[in-house]
């Protein structure tokens, strides 16, 4: 078997790992859409890597408003590697305490809102303790982590807590210990990750289920689609109503700051 025989096999099994979680989605989607059908937002954040999940939840082709993405450059740029920007200040920032309640000291949360925390480990301080925020101001919670890395991970929270450990939901993107899933003979240790194939088909499950919700309850999402399905007019039109949709339904959690 080639290595990207090997890779596509490891990463079909993480399809199954999905699937066998679909009740945990069907949770998730029924908190996240309850949300949404309030006029309110769902957080998400995931420092590191995990932004792609976050962007990979909003804004993009086949998603729609009602979801805040928290992403903050400092623990994620990640191109630049080294230098100004560079990785090990991102890496070192990510455990810093108390960095998680001065992000989310920018929102008036409100009651009823729900949010999405994903960290692979889940044992970062940053992510840990902005679920563990979240949960202390009235925000219910749902992780997505790599369980089996997680659970073998050494949390770096100062009372050793975990994400998992702050979550009301929690879901398994089905990545191994390590997160690498190809063992190359020769080499020592393992290449071609799978955390972000198996959190990505749960983000896009939950996502699909709570479009289905919204449209059942007389709210259908206004889905940022490409011109070449519904022409170049109508793909602006809904762009631009999404856009307006989102800075609506931001704006209230500006609004209160400090009052």
């Amino acid at each position: 078997m080639t290595p990207a025989e090997s890779f596509l096999d490891c990463s079909a099994a993480l399809l199954d790992r999905v699937r066998a979680q679909l009740p945990a989605i069907q949770q998730t989607a029924d908190l996240f859409a309850q949300t949404i059908l309030a006029g309110q937002m769902v957080h998400v954040f995931g420092s590191g890597h995990s932004r792609i999940l976050v962007e990979e939840m909003w804004p993009r082709y086949g998603s729609f408003p009602g979801f805040n993405p928290i992403v903050e450059l400092s623990l994620t740029f990640h191109n630049l590697v080294v230098g100004a920007n560079g990785q090990r200040q991102a890496m070192f920032l990510e455990n810093v305490s108390g960095l998680a309640s001065r992000i989310l000291r920018n929102f008036d949360l409100k009651a009823g809102d729900s949010a999405l925390v994903v960290s692979s480990s889940g044992c970062n301080v940053v992510p840990v303790e902005m679920a563990e925020e979240f949960q202390r101001r009235g925000v219910k919670v749902v992780a997505l982590i790599s369980k089996d890395h997680a659970e073998a991970s050494t949390s770096r929270h100062p009372a050793g807590k975990k994400l998992q450990d702050f979550a009301d939901i929690i879901l398994d993107t089905g990545a191994p210990i390590g997160d690498a899933m190809v063992k190359i003979e020769g080499l020592e240790t393992p290449v071609a990750p799978g955390s972000t194939i198996g959190g990505c088909l749960i983000v896009n499950a939950v996502k699909a289920e709570i479009a289905q919700r919204l449209t059942q309850a007389g709210q259908p999402p206004k889905v940022l689609t490409a011109g070449v399905l519904v022409g170049a007019q109508k793909a602006t039109e809904i762009f631009e109503a999404a856009y307006d949709e989102h800075a609506r339904r931001i704006a209230p959690y500006y609004q209160g700051l400090g009052a």
